[in-house]
């Protein structure tokens, strides 16, 4: 198999990997700030118990986090080291600032996880959220800068190949920085809180306890609410991007869209299968004119096609299919959340419905689908270049021999990490009710008085 594509795979497999653990360490700690506010200003133990036992599982997808994106850092100069030759000295200082992030977000989490139950007023621990969600969000922000500086690179001169005169700060908030965090940090949120949301509903289906039911329920109300505003926002952050791509990335919205003549009015094409060979698109949703106004607040907007860039630069036309997949798993999620909440209003019954349950169910899986979908659209449609318009992937790959092995020993320490994460986090929670973690915090948080140890 030719190294180049086995490079590839590997770097997609972890990525693909990582992704998950990724989301999740940004968007948990402003879960976990929201319940933890509503327990303390409610006075109401069950979303202090919320956040208590989603703090606890937290701590197990920060350590498997941890791995995968070191592996993401050393993979970098294992599988492209001509890029890393180019550009490594580019990329330090966001690489170094995540780093940085993530242990300011470390500290303080170790601090907020030790010291529940001791501050005499629990709005002090409340507090020890803003620095954590700081960090994680941050952390999300400077390796996002990264990823955007591979397309939209700025900020230095080349000579001789190599990229010299580097302006470290304005090569690390290129152009695509404001509208790829925006879409980055806020579809994590958005999908964290559709995962409890998940969580929530599976339990009022299927729980021994029944005792808890009423503790699902709120925290099933919660995340729908919180995952809706997110989606909102993240909807905003993709119009954004549509109109990014028009005027930097025009190549990438074009195979997005199977667009391939340059014009004005530019229908919307979703879903449908290609004949490469003849361009013609048979079974598709087309919307008229919506691409264009999409590109550029106007039915009139001039759309590039892909006809009128070099075959060379073009990326693989098979990202339409994960465009199609992220919209379709992301509004599916803003639609059934809506729905559930107006159900929950005007039929408060319904609720229990458990075919309704049922579909908040897939909230959470559907909503990282999208994430996943949405990173290989992003990473698939820079192709063929790793460093746009400076250095082809095919360029930079690693001739180094022995590569397929390296991807077999990869796959076999994914595998072994996600059985063991999926197996603590299911022995962490099984058999133990919440109402048992609400019943320790009437021992050791009387929340009448918020008497504590300091």
């Amino acid at each position: 198999m030719d190294q180049v594509i086995i490079a590839r795979m590997l770097a997609a497999m972890t990525l693909a990997f990582h992704i998950i653990f990724a989301t999740v360490g940004v968007g948990v700690p402003i879960i976990i700030m929201i319940t933890e506010f509503l327990g303390i200003k409610n006075k109401d133990k069950h979303y202090l118990a919320m956040t208590r036992r989603i703090a606890k599982g937290y701590t197990v997808t920060v350590a498997v986090g941890v791995v995968t994106g070191t592996i993401i850092g050393l993979q970098l100069s294992l599988l492209y080291p001509t890029f890393m030759e180019m550009g490594g000295h580019v990329i330090a200082l966001p690489l170094f600032m995540e780093t940085f992030a993530f242990f300011f977000e470390a500290i303080f989490l170790s601090i907020y996880l030790y010291s529940f139950d001791r501050f005499k007023n629990l709005w002090t621990h409340w507090l020890l959220n803003i620095p954590i969600v700081l960090g994680s969000t941050l952390s999300a922000v400077f390796i996002t800068t990264v990823n955007s500086f591979m397309n939209t690179p700025q900020g230095f001169d080349v000579e001789g190949g190599k990229l010299v005169n580097v302006q470290p700060l304005e090569a690390m908030f290129n152009p695509s920085v404001p509208v790829r965090v925006l879409h980055v940090v806020f579809t994590a949120y958005m999908t964290v809180a559709f995962i409890v949301a998940s969580i929530a509903a599976f339990k009022l289906i299927r729980n021994k306890f029944t005792e808890d039911r009423t503790y699902h329920k709120k925290g099933l109300k919660v995340a729908l609410i919180t995952g809706i505003i997110f989606s909102v926002i993240a909807m905003f952050a993709g119009d954004l991007s549509a109109k990014f791509l028009h005027e930097h990335q025009p190549e990438k919205l074009a195979a997005m869209e199977w667009h391939f003549e340059t014009e004005s009015q530019a229908d919307l094409v979703l879903f449908g299968m290609l004949d490469e060979d003849t361009q013609e698109v048979k079974g598709a949703l087309k919307i008229p004119g919506v691409l264009s106004f999409l590109a550029g607040n106007s039915f009139d907007t001039e759309v590039t096609g892909l006809n009128d860039i070099p075959k060379d630069e073009q990326p693989p036309l098979i990202i339409h299919y994960f465009f199609d997949f992220m919209v379709f798993f992301g509004m599916y999620c803003l639609a059934i959340a809506v729905a559930f909440m107006l159900i929950w209003k005007f039929k408060p019954k319904w609720i229990h419905n458990k075919l309704l349950l049922s579909l908040v169910v897939l909230t959470g899986p559907f909503a990282m689908l999208a994430i996943e979908a949405g990173w290989f659209l992003a990473e698939m449609g820079r192709q063929p270049w790793i460093l746009r318009g400076y250095l082809k992937v095919s360029e930079a790959a690693t001739d180094a021999p022995g590569l397929i092995l390296t991807f077999g020993g990869f796959l076999l320490l994914y595998i072994i990490l996600g059985v063991s994460s999926v197996y603590v986090l299911t022995r962490m929670f099984k058999d133990k009710s919440a109402k048992a973690q609400m019943d320790e915090l009437d021992d050791h948080t009387l929340l009448n008085d918020q008497k504590g140890a300091y």
